[in-house]
């Protein structure tokens, strides 16, 4: 019975972490943990609807060639993300082909791939890649199942709040908190009954609600942080001839172009802007944006000697200024990660003392007469 309860407790943990990462790729826009792949390009090894495991490049280690990676394309399939395998390697940039096609990536539209377009490397053991058969299909299949269940939804209430990805959030937080009241309350009937007493003694355990609800705040900013930032693309061709714009620049020579960093939300942010490759150069690293306005910088592409198409970037982070800019800014230098951490901690702590001061860490009494015990058992029958 032991060994049973184990078991499922590992397997529910590894459920909620598949669920979790699965979010995660979806909101930050890359894969993290299962990943899958949608076409027949990488056939027969990953085929059209299966997963594979996705390790963020921060992770992964250096590429090499014969890896399996996830990229942000420039023209490939219309932009966005594709897993290909990488056959060569040159100084503009990684080859790469999907196993199912004949010709490389290159050979059509797509420039060499960058270091910084690659976002993940596909999960290998020696030289077998860990796939994960049909998870796509089944993805799909519940997005879609759940697409339609939000729209009845949106329709019986009547709000257009529950659609989309932040509609979701708002449906998991209700029915999440309407299950733990149920469950509380349904256990403290359970121990009711058995003690016999003359009054219910259902009880709610505040510190667990306040920390549930200070782990969702500090997802929302994490999420608030992450998503408006990230890489940066210019492409753009070495020409013989120069032309206005950044689209076109001549060989060797240099483009100057006005990057604008937005807030649109209230509350101050610094944002940190680095280089992400050599032929880019940016005049203010550092910016201090105020709520509601925008501040910009200047990006400097430098184009090398040889014509051809190219694609350089830069990296933006941004923090909420919960804390001094001198803070974030040693932290930052440390590792852009440090802010993050940092932030989330003292918001988190500063939650977590409010509201025990508010509330209490005391377990709140929901108890009822002994007249009220034939509904309970009712409720109880239901729950069982």
């Amino acid at each position: 019975m032991v060994l049973v309860q184990v078991l499922k407790r590992v397997g529910g943990a590894l459920a909620l972490l598949f669920v979790i990462s699965m979010l995660a790729g979806a909101l930050l826009g890359q894969p993290v943990g299962p990943a899958y792949v949608e076409t027949g390009s990488m056939a027969p090894t990953i085929s059209a609807g299966d997963g594979f495991i996705a390790i963020p490049t921060a992770l992964a280690g250096p590429i090499e060639e014969g890896d399996i990676v996830t990229f942000d394309a420039v023209n490939l399939n219309g932009g966005g993300l594709v897993t290909h395998r990488v056959v060569g390697t040159t100084s503009d940039g990684y080859i790469t082909r999907g196993d199912a096609n004949v010709v490389t990536d290159q050979d059509g539209s797509e420039p060499p791939v960058s270091e910084s377009q690659v976002v993940a490397k596909a999960l290998a053991i020696g030289d077998f890649v860990v796939v994960i058969p049909n998870l796509g299909t089944a993805v799909t299949t519940m997005g879609s199942l759940t697409t339609t269940a939000q729209e009845e939804l949106a329709v019986l209430l009547g709000t257009r709040a529950i659609l989309g990805g932040q509609g979701l959030s708002y449906i998991l937080i209700g029915f999440g908190g309407i299950a733990y009241a149920l469950s509380a309350y349904a256990e403290n009937t359970r121990s009711t009954r058995r003690r016999d007493t003359s009054r219910s003694a259902g009880k709610i355990n505040p510190t667990l609600i306040i920390t549930i609800l200070i782990l969702l705040l500090t997802a929302t900013l994490t999420m608030s942080m992450i998503l408006p930032g990230g890489v940066h693309q210019f492409q753009y061709v070495s020409s013989e001839s120069d032309s206005a714009g950044i689209s076109v620049i001549g060989q060797g020579s240099n483009e100057t172009v006005s990057y604008q960093v937005p807030s649109n939300g209230w509350i101050p942010v610094i944002v940190m802007i680095e280089p992400a490759s050599d032929n880019v150069a940016v005049s203010d690293t550092e910016l201090v944006v105020p709520a509601q306005t925008t501040a910009e910088t200047n990006v400097t592409i430098s184009a090398p000697p040889s014509t051809g198409v190219y694609v350089d970037a830069i990296v933006e982070h941004r923090y909420l200024a919960f804390l001094p800019r001198e803070m974030i800014s040693g932290l930052y230098r440390i590792h852009p990660w440090a802010p993050l951490i940092a932030i989330n901690t003292a918001v988190g702590a500063a939650s977590f003392i409010i509201s025990t001061t508010l509330v209490g860490l005391d377990p709140i009494r929901i108890g009822r007469r002994q007249r009220d015990v034939p509904l309970l058992v009712k409720i109880r029958q239901w729950l069982e």
